[in-house]
């Protein structure tokens, strides 16, 4: 909690700067008002609870009511917070509210729709490390309440050797042998192929889950045929809303997906003044 207060106060330094002008030669400072924040679209609620501090934490006698729970599917129209205390307070965090509001709910409205398409199936959805720096811990909990699984949240959450590691390493095998002598017991360890060969290399030197990356249909549903029943597979490159059905569909455990963060569009919600 402490960080994310921390990251909070941050943006709203960034925003009001030296204090808000347009407020300043508007208003005493001491004036009363009520707003209400406002889906304009169909949308997928998430980050109220830090629109909510955004407001508490510039002016502690701000009073917030969030109307809407977190995950709550709501239509264009329906108000999801209502506001109230000093109009110089409701004005100056404003922006920095709405922000958090539109861009977490977009993350959460966009992953739902990828959640939606994996119903039946086994097979979880998962984001990546392709995150906004510094807003992280705030863009993998929006993933959580559309319904996503977070990855890794840093290099130190778990071993995953990638492409360079190989190459760098001498070899899939060589890799895994070095991994599987020095990680700590707890940790998986999990190598990305790209084709059958590395593979094979992969689940003969002891990896546990194997990341496919960017391979074929055809391909993903014979190397879980093959080896479903030794090591756990993940899918990752090329996945979309039209396609992740049937990535599933060959069996996989997961996909992974950065697009549910980084190509999220920011959903349309307003702040109304009522009084």
């Amino acid at each position: 909690m402490i960080r994310i207060n921390q990251l909070l106060q941050e943006f709203l330094m960034e925003d009001i700067g030296r204090g808000d002008v347009t407020m300043r030669v508007l208003f005493s400072g001491e004036e009363q008002g009520r707003a209400r924040i406002v889906a304009r679209e169909n949308l997928v609620l998430a980050g109220g609870p830090f629109a909510s501090r955004i407001f508490s934490l510039l002016d502690s006698e701000t009073e917030v009511k969030i109307l809407v729970p977190e995950g709550e599917k709501v239509k264009a129209k329906q108000p999801l917070l209502e506001v109230s205390g000093r109009l110089v307070s409701l004005f100056s965090a404003e922006r920095v509210a709405l922000n958090l509001l539109q861009h977490l709910s977009g993350i959460a409205t966009l992953t739902r729709s990828y959640v939606r398409e994996l119903r039946g199936l086994r097979t979880v959805l998962l984001d990546t490390r392709k995150t906004n720096p510094g807003l992280r811990v705030i863009e993998k909990y929006a993933v959580r309440i559309g319904g996503g699984r977070n990855h890794r949240f840093g290099l130190d959450d778990g071993v995953l050797i990638k492409t360079n590691h190989i190459r760098a390493a001498g070899g899939v095998a060589e890799a895994v042998r070095r991994a599987r002598q020095l990680a700590p017991h707890h940790l998986k360890i999990e190598v990305e192929v790209s084709n059958f060969r590395e593979l094979e290399a992969a689940v003969g030197a002891g990896a546990e889950l194997v990341l496919l990356d960017n391979m074929k249909l055809t391909e993903i549903k014979k190397s879980v045929d093959r080896f479903g029943s030794r090591v756990e597979f993940e899918v990752s490159g090329g996945v979309t809303r039209e396609n992740i059905r049937r990535l599933a569909q060959t069996g996989v455990n997961y996909i992974s997906s950065g697009a549910i963060i980084h190509s999220a569009r920011w959903v349309n919600i307003a702040m109304e003044i009522i009084e």
